[in-house]
């Protein structure tokens, strides 16, 4: 590591050579003193990583001499060390951001010490939180979180790329389990406000009496059990991202509030005053089609063309070709890493299998697939027979394999029926087809 460089800035030099000494006691600080801001201001170029600076310097008080400082290096600590003693100045001083005010007198050099010891731990913990938000970053690339190769997936991470350059609102639709909030985490982390808050908020999952609390927030007594004040979603997301999963379950009252909140660009607590100014990016997830639901009047017309934005749409994993394998293959790989299995296979007949399975729950379906494939195989080789189906989405089983249209027909219309409790007049009309046809398929012993 290199040095920790520390500037001395006190026009005493028997004073500034005792503070140099007793900071150099310190193999890993360098220190260069200097007595007037002039030599100051001609060495900031060095880049020093802390100032320890004299309030009254012959050529300029240290209140100017910050202000000059701050217009070159915004960052810098500087520790005002002064000999006089009004609280008003010390007051004033750290109100301009001065990192640290100590006043000369016997125990100065252990309270510089210890300041220089405190303010070097919170850089070098503001360092590895940068570090870790670099690294999230990374984490959430768009090729190394969206695993695939598929042309609909490359068209996705080019909508994607386009939006991180931009502050636009983005819509992501798709089907259960395609992945939407990874999209959305992506985005955001890949964008210029990476370094502030990433809030998901799961609308469906929320109760409806507590949803606007939840958003908003509420003050202390604004109602029975608000003990005290709580920070809502939005605020939460201050300068950041907050992405709105599921919003086309929003009952319409609270949409037009979520409205007024886009539109202003502030919140008002539950039961406070205070306009809360927001800098924020809206993204929203849905499985639901938008447009159909403003067509049904179950979502407004104006919060739909607000939120819109960039509108990007998941293809599900049954559309991906290829990118089954690819994603079966990392599933594979992580469980086992995870479980400490070594290295687990996927037979040709495994491989087949998945490949002409519809997915209805997509890769969140996947994922479950072959966790339990990893368990239920020998030897470290997942087989057709290890991979077990047991969808609960709204594609039928049927609908996977390869059957004629015949056999889907006959597929199709047992469903009905069982649905129906075998009543063939109902499933005739929820199918539009004559009654006679299932009477005379019966007769034939095709429906069992």
């Amino acid at each position: 590591m290199s040095a920790y460089h520390i500037f001395i800035v006190e026009d005493d030099r028997w004073y500034g050579e005792i503070l140099q000494y007793h900071i150099s006691l310190n193999p890993d600080y360098k220190v260069t003193r200097f007595e007037t801001a002039k030599e100051l201001l001609n060495n900031l170029y060095q880049q020093p990583d802390l100032i320890t600076l004299d309030f009254s310097l012959p050529d300029m008080l240290g209140d100017k001499l910050f202000q000059k400082i701050r217009e070159i290096n915004s960052t810098v600590p500087i520790i005002i060390i002064s000999s006089q003693e009004k609280i008003a100045v010390a007051v004033n001083l750290l109100k301009m951001g001065v990192t640290d005010y100590i006043v000369k007198d016997d125990s100065t050099k252990d309270l510089l010490w210890n300041s220089i010891v405190r303010i070097r731990e919170n850089q070098s913990l503001k360092k590895e939180v940068e570090t870790l938000r670099e690294e999230l970053g990374q984490k959430f690339s768009f090729e190394k979180t969206i695993l695939g190769q598929s042309d609909s997936l490359k068209q996705i991470f080019s909508m994607m790329e386009k939006a991180s350059k931009t502050n636009i609102n983005v819509s992501i639709t798709g089907e259960t389990g395609t992945g939407k909030e990874v999209v959305a985490k992506s985005i955001h982390y890949a964008s210029d406000r990476k370094r502030k808050a990433f809030v998901p908020v799961n609308m469906a999952a929320i109760p409806r009496e507590l949803i606007e609390s939840e958003l908003f927030g509420y003050e202390k007594g604004a109602f029975t059990g608000a003990v005290a004040r709580k920070v809502g979603k939005f605020e939460e997301a201050n300068g950041g991202t907050i992405f709105l999963d599921e919003i086309a379950e929003l009952e319409l009252s609270v949409q037009s509030k979520i409205l007024r909140v886009l539109q202003e660009r502030e919140v008002v607590r539950i039961g406070g005053n205070e306009k809360i100014k927001l800098d924020i990016r809206v993204m929203v997830a849905t499985h639901k089609n938008l447009a159909e639901e403003v067509k049904k009047g179950n979502f407004r017309e104006d919060l739909y063309y607000r939120i819109i934005g960039l509108p990007i749409d998941l293809p599900p994993l049954r559309d991906r070709g290829n990118d089954i394998l690819i994603l079966a293959r990392y599933f594979a790989d992580d469980f086992a890493k995870q479980n400490k299995l070594g290295t687990i296979t996927l037979s040709s007949d495994a491989k087949s299998k998945l490949l002409n399975y519809r997915f209805p729950g997509n890769v969140r379906e996947l994922k479950a697939i072959i966790d339990l494939a990893a368990v239920m195989c020998n030897n470290n080789e997942i087989k057709a027979g290890d991979i077990m189906f047991n969808s609960t989405g709204k594609d039928a089983p049927f609908l996977s394999g390869q059957k004629t249209l015949r056999e889907y027909t006959i597929e199709i219309i047992k469903m009905y029926l069982k649905k129906n409790n075998d009543d063939v007049v109902a499933t005739a009309r929820a199918l539009d087809i004559g009654k006679s046809t299932i009477y005379k398929m019966i007769q034939d012993g095709e429906l069992k």
